[in-house]
């Protein structure tokens, strides 16, 4: 008997690797992330991610039902304000550019499930993701203000519960925050409004593009005091601990690719619904080297998406979920 042989005779034609396949990609596995501008009309590129835009209202709800019509469930939203200020005003106004979007889209479009990023860096005059002291003459960061920026982030996740958010994803790494979402979300009676936490978000080299599409780099300094350290995966587990204890539903490793030891400890440990976010470095990367004929983009990206399943994740958020939704028909 030619045991040696087993595995070969299990990968020996199409149909018997997938019969017996480990991990299989479906369209619920992905989150498509828009930016939603007010300080554009129509469709504006982002130069270094091809295929990806900032969007006016119009041009998001267009792109928003042709995700949900390709057979995704859900959208990532993320603002870009046209006022910004020194307490991130806009960031949790009734009116601002994400509540109007949430407004727009559950009206629209009820069976998506909206997500909306909680962060203020997008909104804070400095592009940090607090109420920040800054000193020298090259403005490097002091002192961030943890307390005072949890309760803007409560009532950003406060007023996009109340347009309509599905789950609200807090990305800014405040300690404590996932608690004082959660109870100000129960006290307004938002019970059901699902947190999503960017639980162990690592301070990494591959955030560029995002930066360059939600116009969020910070003037100065950079987020190493309150992002995580890359090297660091016990603290991860930590984070990831504090979040569920604070009563977070979902947890989400950032990046996605450097990361994946991470991704699989946390779901080995936690059995959480976890998702991963391949941000945009990755996106970039990919997409030249698929430019210039170097590597096969349909494939590299399938591939991926396949390592982050296996890893553990539950929900992969990638700004090649529309595609991928199509590939994998």
């Amino acid at each position: 008997m030619n045991l040696a042989r087993r595995p070969r005779r299990l990968r020996a034609t199409p149909q018997i690797r997938a019969l017996v396949r480990e991990v299989s990609l479906s369209a619920d596995d992905f989150v498509l992330p828009l930016f939603v501008s007010e300080k554009v009309s129509g469709r504006k590129p982002v130069a270094s991610m091809p295929g990806v835009f900032q969007l006016d209202e119009d041009s998001l709800v267009a792109d928003a039902r042709n995700a949900h019509e390709a057979g995704l469930r859900a959208v990532l939203i993320f603002g870009i304000p046209a006022v910004r200020d020194e307490t991130a005003t806009q960031a949790y106004a009734d009116d601002g550019v994400v509540q109007r979007a949430v407004r727009r889209l559950k009206r629209e479009l009820p069976d998506l499930v909206v997500m909306t990023d909680v962060c203020l860096c997008e909104y804070m005059s400095h592009g940090h993701c607090g109420i920040t002291d800054f000193h020298g003459a090259n403005r490097e960061v002091a002192h961030v203000h943890n307390d005072a920026s949890v309760e803007l982030l409560v009532k950003t996740a406060l007023s996009h519960a109340g347009a309509g958010a599905d789950v609200v994803a807090p990305s800014d790494m405040m300690d404590g925050r996932i608690g004082a979402i959660r109870a100000g979300l129960d006290a307004a009676g938002f019970e059901n409004t699902i947190i999503m936490s960017y639980a162990a978000k690592f301070a990494s080299a591959f955030y560029g593009p995002f930066r360059d599409a939600a116009e969020s780099a910070p003037k100065s300094g950079d987020r190493r005091a309150y992002q995580m350290d890359a090297a660091n995966a016990r603290e991860a587990l930590r984070e990831v601990d504090f979040d569920i204890a604070e009563g977070a539903d979902i947890v989400m490793v950032k990046p996605g690719l450097p990361y994946l030891d991470i991704v699989s400890r946390i779901k080995e440990r936690f059995g959480m619904p976890t998702a991963v976010y391949s941000v945009s470095g990755e996106y970039a990367m990919l997409k030249a080297a698929a430019a210039n004929g170097w590597l096969d983009e349909k494939a590299c990206v399938l591939e991926q998406m396949t390592a982050f399943k296996r890893a553990g994740a539950d929900i992969i958020i990638t700004y090649w979920a529309r595609e991928c939704a199509t590939w994998i028909r």
